[in-house]
């Protein structure tokens, strides 16, 4: 009998083994060849600004947890990632960045730190603008560079919602159809302010059609719904409101009869201010340009940050 029961007990504990040996294996070979996230986990997101964090919190919703690197108010054309940023860069499934010579520029930020992270967190990033029409800079000497301004037409905007539901339905398969209506629910949001700013726009007499800003960054904008701009300087890694720069802008404006200035959120507000001094042209409102608000307070998200510029501009304009 003990031997027996003795006999019983070690083919019990060779199947537990061989069990335990089969669940490692198996546990092994997902790890190697499934991308998709767990069952019932939250996938990662890295975005490299609050407007591309905001978009994908509207396709991801509760499905994701989702880091932003360039925090609100601060320029993503130059900033120091800090190690938080990098150590979420390197554990995202998914990393979304705006692209069109902002962030990805040669030896910009977001490029040094992609090389640094190697081939695997490249195969995870996805510029948000691959589909947009690229418009490029106006200045001198700066003319085959592209503005990276894209998000500033809600157009664009959708563009954005598209690339990142087609990544995260990628990355997370079981949920794609979660993510692919969020994002025709967004995209379709996005559409009825877009179309609502092309009729106000359109009964705005042509006189008086000129978005004044102090970056030269509202070109999509323009091209979006049919009102030039103008501005101090160009983009926000040249010189800022030079006597040249603002002096060459006040004898623009005083051959027209724009009603309005604006100035930006993130800038300085100074030179748009002796723009205002040496026109008489007063300085109407602020837009938001490179970074939503903070959290509750009016424009924390892309929708809000847009149609307070769409309102603010046309009002600015009806004067």
């Amino acid at each position: 009998m003990k031997n027996k029961n003795r006999k019983r007990v070690l083919v019990q504990a060779a199947i537990v083994v061989a069990a335990l040996i089969g669940l490692t294996a198996c546990g092994s070979k997902s790890k190697s060849s499934d991308k998709a996230a767990p069952a019932g986990s939250k996938i990662s997101i890295v975005a490299t600004d609050t407007i591309i964090g905001d978009i994908a919190k509207n396709v991801a919703k509760d499905k994701a947890k989702i880091h932003v690197i360039v925090p609100v108010g601060q320029d993503p054309h130059e900033y120091d990632p800090l190690p938080a940023d990098v150590s979420a860069t390197g554990k995202a499934d998914a990393i979304f960045y705006n692209g069109i010579n902002l962030e990805n520029a040669p030896g910009a930020w977001f490029t040094k730190m992609m090389n640094n992270e190697g081939s695997k967190a490249k195969a995870k990033a996805v510029a948000v603008s691959d589909g947009v029409d690229v418009i490029h800079l106006q200045g001198k000497g700066e003319s085959s560079k592209q503005d990276p301004h894209a998000w500033l037409s809600l157009a664009n905007g959708m563009i954005y919602t598209r690339n990142i539901a087609k990544k995260l339905e990628k990355v997370d398969p079981k949920n794609a159809a979660f993510y692919k209506r969020n994002a025709a629910t967004y995209e379709a949001k996005l559409n009825k302010l877009h179309q609502s700013a092309k009729n106000k726009f359109d009964k705005i007499p042509a006189e008086k059609k000129l978005i004044v800003t102090s970056e030269g960054c509202f070109k999509y904008f323009s091209k979006a719904y049919q009102i030039p701009s103008a501005y101090i300087w160009e983009i926000n890694t040249e010189e800022e409101g030079t006597p040249e720069q603002i002096s060459t802008l006040v004898r623009k404006l005083k051959q027209t009869k724009t009603p309005s200035l604006f100035v930006e959120s993130s800038v300085n507000p100074k030179p748009m201010k002796t723009v205002s001094k040496d026109t008489g042209i007063p300085i109407y409102a602020t837009l938001f340009t490179d970074s939503i608000a903070a959290p509750g307070k009016t424009g924390d998200s892309y929708y809000g940050m847009m149609k307070w510029n769409l309102e603010k501009i046309a009002a600015g304009l009806e004067k």
